[in-house]
């Protein structure tokens, strides 16, 4: 399959990621599940109290694993919960946020879901620096869906202009 066909299933976009209407969006979570700040303050705000409930019965999620629950108050059906990797500038903190992708990619298609949303998982208090983890989550992603035709829509959601322009920068070099 050639880049472009594969590039064809992903977009970036610059905005709110509690406001997508997708099958599934991406908290970069804690590893405790149960709500911090950033982005995964947000998500547990929008999506009610119901999540917390529901994250207090997973029992956490370790680094580079992910984990699945209802989307409850937010536009979408399915909520699925990462935990990046604190920036250390190690080989092992690359392998760990490529796992966030991948492992959030094949929960998703284990779910039957035709779209997903990703933040910049760990590039906020977990300090990953952005362009670094833009080209692993773009080339983890790439790497996906090049062998899978399930997904049909990969969004990369950033909420700052200056991270927006990271990330089509960088894709830009695909398509």
């Amino acid at each position: 399959m050639m880049k472009n066909a594969v590039f064809d299933r992903v977009e970036v976009m610059q905005g709110d990621i509690t406001t997508l209407k997708l099958d599934a969006i991406v908290n970069a979570a804690n590893r405790s599940l149960l709500g911090g700040g950033g982005v995964d303050g947000a998500i547990h705000r929008a999506a009610g109290p119901e999540l917390l409930s529901e994250c207090r019965k997973i029992g956490g999620c370790s680094t580079g694993m992910a984990k699945i629950t209802k989307g409850y108050n937010l536009p979408v059906k399915y909520i699925i919960h990462t935990v990046g990797p604190v920036y250390r500038g190690t080989d092992e903190d690359r392998r760990l946020l490529s796992h966030c992708y991948l492992n959030s990619l094949k929960l998703a298609v284990k779910n039957h879901t035709m779209s997903i949303a990703f933040p910049a998982i760990s590039c906020g208090a977990y300090g990953y620096p952005l362009k670094k983890a833009c080209r692993i989550a773009i080339d983890t992603t790439y790497d996906f869906l090049k062998n899978n035709r399930t997904l049909k829509k990969v969004v990369f959601i950033l909420f700052s202009a200056d991270d927006y322009n990271v990330y089509k920068k960088y894709l830009k070099i695909f398509v």
